[in-house]
């Protein structure tokens, strides 16, 4: 499979880079010579399963981890230092607020450390929170708790937005809500990276998915180019041996069972019935994403 692991230099301002990024956890390697790069303007859809090391990405383009080797930048300069990152805002997957401080008073808090932040409470009615304004932080639910680390991760005006899995825990409207915010926000300038699991997110959203998976780009291209490769079926089977079949991406054997890999699991049974060969146990089914692009990446 063809990946494009950088982005081509069209003129527009790098905002941030990874070079030969690696990061390790022990003997955990998260992150294997990433090179990544994300220019002004950009709205980027980060996809993969858990596991897959997109947060770790995420988390030391930003400066909250530290490569193992390779580096990182952000506005040119090192994440680490607090003046590259005026121009950021961020969500975290698990956002902690003190519970005790109102919605309003830690969109405030937050505010106080940006030369320029957005009004508060235009920024709070465009999320849905304008009725939350004056309740306290522990008592909201899951999806207000979400809405609220969006508000924060907006509220300094920056130029560069990162949303780690955005919508977890919102409901529809709400989910509906958050991409028309971001939509908005790219709309006027902003850059923005997100990860989800969700390719119906990245198709809502993005206009270039970068595929990860065991701490590596698979796949780097246009919403169509990969919405393409990911739609993969594994067929499986309990078989002695199996001849030469159309349309099989991939072959592996576990145990009795034989998995196949492919675009189009109907002509491929239909060609395995006209084999005239010995098989049970058929199964088919919708191959996940990591299987997906891993089976393609190995093509």
């Amino acid at each position: 499979m063809q990946t494009r692991p950088e982005t081509p230099d069209d003129g527009r301002e790098v905002i941030a880079r990874a070079i030969g990024l690696t990061r390790r956890y022990g003997d955990t390697v998260a992150l294997n010579e990433v090179d990544f790069t994300v220019r002004e303007g950009e709205l980027i859809g980060l996809l993969g399963p858990n596991g897959a090391g997109k947060s770790t990405l995420l988390n030391t383009l930003v400066g909250l981890r530290k490569p193992s080797a390779g580096r990182v930048e952000l506005f040119g300069g090192d994440p680490a230092v607090p003046a590259n990152r005026l121009r950021l805002g961020m969500t975290l997957q698990e956002t902690g607020v003190p519970a005790t401080l109102k919605v309003a008073e830690a969109v405030d808090l937050v505010a106080a450390h940006y030369p320029d932040p957005e009004n508060r409470d235009e920024l709070l009615v465009r999320l849905g929170l304008e009725e939350f304004a004056k309740r306290q932080c522990g008592g909201l639910s899951g999806g207000q708790k979400r809405r609220l680390a969006l508000a924060l991760a907006f509220v300094g005006k920056p130029r560069l937005v990162v949303l780690d899995e955005p919508t977890t825990g919102l409901d529809v409207e709400s989910r509906r809500l958050l991409w028309d915010h971001i939509r908005n926000f790219h709309s006027q300038g902003g850059t923005v990276l997100l990860t989800t699991h969700y390719l119906e997110e990245v198709e809502a959203l993005a206009q270039r998915v970068v595929v990860m998976g065991n701490g590596e780009v698979l796949a780097d291209d246009t919403v169509e180019a990969v919405r393409g490769l990911a739609h993969v079926q594994r067929v499986s089977m309990v078989a002695e041996k199996l001849p030469e079949l159309p349309g099989v991406i991939s072959e592996e054997r576990i145990d009795k069972r034989i998995h196949l890999m492919t675009h189009d699991a109907d002509q491929l049974i239909r060609s395995l019935v006209r084999s005239d060969v010995a098989f049970s146990g058929l199964e088919v089914q919708q191959a996940t994403l990591e299987e997906a692009f891993l089976t393609i990446s190995r093509s």
